[in-house]
């Protein structure tokens, strides 16, 4: 029994040997009729399925190409960094100015230093760290 990327590839070049004579003889007898209405069967039954023939030739060609083509071996993902776990030690924050409390580790605020304590102050949580529940 032949194999599937044989089938493909000898399937694709039929098709595409098969739309090419087609589109030729499509062509040859268009060229030979001087008015558009007597040009129309010769483009709708043999330069237009010939057109289709030859791309889906190209599709089959491709197909039974990627199915001859040895595996690559794929180079081993990197293992994720594993992000350290949601910390709440220490006491809410908040940028001076800001309307967001954020717990200590939010990236929105983990990197500034001007970033102080929340107190007393009644603000929203912040949604990507989400220091308390709503």
């Amino acid at each position: 029994m032949p194999s599937t990327s044989r089938i493909l590839l000898w399937g694709g070049l039929a098709a595409a040997a098969g739309g090419a004579v087609l589109c030729a003889l499509g062509w040859y007898g268009i060229s030979g009729e001087r008015f558009a209405e007597r040009q129309l069967p010769y483009l709708a039954s043999c330069t237009v399925p010939g057109a289709a023939l030859i791309v889906a030739g190209a599709v089959l060609l491709a197909a039974g190409a990627r199915a001859t083509a040895p595996d690559r071996p794929r180079a081993p993902r990197p293992a994720p960094a594993s992000a350290p776990p949601p910390s709440s030690v220490g006491p809410p924050l908040r940028v001076p100015g800001g309307t967001l409390a954020h717990r200590p580790d939010c990236p929105l605020v983990a990197a500034r230093p001007e970033a102080v304590p929340v107190g007393d102050a009644e603000l929203d949580p912040c949604p990507v760290c989400e220091p308390w529940p709503r």
